[in-house]
């Protein structure tokens, strides 16, 4: 529900849910936020913190805590998280989406809709899943995505995940559309690199959307401009 300026206490502690915008860091939305406040007279010095970081390649639902809930962030990290994931069948990326170009192309005409239907209904349930060399984990003291960027061959761990729900909504073209829910520390890039390699054929990530996190919906969420109207601003923050 949107409120007044007068209605929110950010030093006392809010909630807000976002829209990250496409290309933005979780830490550029944080940042932005903060900007806007302290702009609108509200504080220069607020604690503003995030509930699990999307990937700029990504967009949806970030939920932010400000001033003294702040203490509430991980009350929300370890909630199920929704996803809309647009996958590409017949090409794969090291980073199994955008953020690095095709490597490798394979065929994909004897995929069905019916194959697709399968294998996503497959993935339901708890999943060993091997994380991503292009992510924030840490590996012998470095972050893994400083070992892909230098062409290092690495294996992470697989992890345990679970996918409570799976959902093909659409396919056409080599285009499949899905929807998932799934635990904390699940890596949609992964998702889409398994899914190909279970078709018989390569895929990547295209798009992202996180539309849920728990019970809080991304058709509640602010967009930054939207945000901006509330608090009274009228310049822009670069």
């Amino acid at each position: 529900m949107i409120k007044g300026i007068n209605e929110y206490n950010f030093e006392e502690g809010e909630i807000l849910l976002f829209d990250k915008p496409l290309f933005w860091t979780s830490f550029d939305l944080v940042n932005k936020i903060r900007k806007e406040i302290a702009v609108a007279g509200n504080s220069k010095k607020l604690k503003v913190g995030h509930a699990g970081t999307l990937d700029p390649l990504a967009t949806g639902l970030m939920i932010l805590c400000t001033g003294r809930a702040t203490k509430r962030i991980d009350e929300f990290k370890d909630l199920a998280k929704e996803y809309i994931a647009t996958i590409k069948l017949g090409q794969t990326t090291p980073s199994f989406d955008l953020e690095t170009v095709v490597d490798k192309e394979y065929p994909y005409d004897h995929v069905t809709i019916e194959m697709i239907d399968d294998v996503i209904n497959g993935f339901k349930g708890e999943q060993l899943q091997e994380p991503p060399l292009f992510s924030a984990k840490f590996v012998d003291g470095k972050r893994a995505y400083e070992l892909a960027r230098k062409n290092v061959d690495k294996k992470l761990d697989p992890v345990k995940v679970v996918f409570h729900e799976t959902e093909l909504i659409d396919y056409n073209n080599g285009i499949v559309k899905v929807r998932l829910l799934c635990s904390k520390g699940t890596y949609v890039r992964a998702f889409a690199r398994d899914f190909g390699e279970k078709l018989g054929s390569g895929a990547h990530l295209t798009g992202l959307v996180r539309t849920a996190i728990g019970d809080k919906k991304l058709s509640d969420a602010y967009t930054v401009d939207e945000f901006r109207f509330i608090l009274g601003q009228t310049k822009q923050i670069k």
